[in-house]
């Protein structure tokens, strides 16, 4: 085949100037960080990785709001820091939703007390998730800090990963599993839970969420009333150092009480009990007919401390007269494994939040795709589909 020179000169041009862009697109990532130490390690971090590009810096949040003004198409993803001069990172946060600025945050924050409240804050004003800043020139040098901050981009960007392969997998091979789990049961005649039991029943909520958690917990604690005819577990996938906080914000917020379950809490209705990050949480029948969380310190199940499938399973040998599940947004398919195990031995009711207002349509989607949902809804109505078939005392 003959090719004109002209024309040769023309292709050589396009793939000389254009050519990458179809080997790979990458992400563009904006750094926002007062540290020009942590500006060059996530900078590093970033440009290690070939799906990303730290295209621009900023080193106080005022700076990064012209950029966000300016150029926010720009850019994938947005790392932020809390504590900065001029403009700090929750002023930004509130800068953005004031001003309509769509922008894809990640705060990388300390674990001091403080900020673990103002990252909850941040969570609250709509950034996507937080990486934990390393803690010592040690942690920097591993890659536990590189890795974790990699897969919270992954997961904000949908760029394509390994890990995303490895986890679709996973969730293929469970979902196959729990699929089985199920059917047999509708063999064996069990009767799936008809809605609302009848007032003064003993009724359990247990809740699952991981990404985009915090922010969706915002929209339904709130909104449940005080008098609600059950107490209710949360398993809300966290670090320790920040359910605290989490708790304590929901608390401020909510008409009923909010708290860090601990090791010895009696179960009551209207109270909702978090999960302490780095620890497992179950419930336990004591002989007096009440209830106690434990919380206990082993080792994760599938990389997650506390895990929703060991809150789930740990209420199998209960006697509610319903238990109702609740999963929100999340990454994976904790939570399906737990809840398949209890459709064996209990009457619950299941509530999965819907695809559309899911930050990471992954845990409700498996729970949902293995045929144990009762009732799909939008954030914003998950609320009262708690209400609704659980009453008010």
């Amino acid at each position: 085949m003959y090719f004109s020179t002209r024309y040769c000169v023309e292709l050589g041009y396009f793939l000389h100037h254009y050519g990458g862009m179809y080997h790979i697109m990458k992400k563009n990532i904006l750094i926002i960080d007062d540290s020009a130490l942590m500006r060059r390690v996530l900078s590093d971090i970033i440009n290690s990785d070939e799906r990303y590009q730290a295209t621009e810096v900023a080193v106080n949040g005022l700076e990064g709001l012209e950029l966000l003004q300016s150029r926010g198409k720009d850019f994938d993803a947005v790392l932020l820091d809390i504590n900065m001069p001029k403009m700090n990172g929750l002023e930004l946060l509130e800068a953005l939703k004031q001003k309509g600025i769509k922008a894809t945050v990640i705060i990388v924050s300390t674990i001091a007390k403080k900020e673990a409240r103002e990252t909850i804050r941040a969570l609250e004003l709509g950034a996507f998730d937080f990486v934990t800043k390393p803690e010592s020139f040690i942690e920097v040098k591993s890659n536990i800090f590189s890795d974790r901050l990699l897969e919270c981009l992954t997961t904000a960007t949908k760029a394509a990963s390994s890990t995303v392969k490895s986890t679709a997998i996973k969730e293929e091979k469970l979902l196959k599993q729990v699929k089985t789990e199920v059917q047999a049961v509708k063999d064996a005649g069990h009767k799936k839970a008809s809605g609302m039991v009848p007032q003064g029943a003993n009724k359990l909520i247990a809740l699952a969420c991981s990404t985009g958690g915090p922010k969706a917990l915002h929209s339904v604690i709130p909104n449940l009333p005080e008098n609600l005819d059950a107490g209710m577990l949360i398993v809300q996938h966290m670090p320790g150092g920040f359910t605290k906080s989490l708790a304590d914000r929901l608390n401020e917020l909510s008409p009923l009480t909010v708290k860090e379950a601990e090791d010895g809490d009696i179960l009551r209705k209207g109270t909702v009990y978090i999960a302490k990050g780095g620890y497992q949480m179950r419930l336990k029948k004591q002989d007096n007919q009440t209830y106690r969380i434990s919380i206990s310190q082993e080792p994760a199940r599938h990389g997650l401390l506390p895990c929703a499938d060991i809150m789930y399973e740990s209420l199998v040998d209960t006697d509610f007269s319903q238990i109702t599940c609740v999963v929100l947004t999340g990454m994976g398919g904790d939570g399906t494994v737990g809840i398949s195990q209890l459709n064996k031995r209990q009457n619950i009711y299941v509530i999965a939040q819907n695809e559309e207002s899911s930050i990471v349509y992954g845990m409700p989607k498996v729970i949902k795709d293995a045929g144990l949902v009762d009732e799909v809804v939008a954030l914003n109505e998950v609320s009262n589909a708690i209400i609704k078939n659980v009453g008010v005392c």
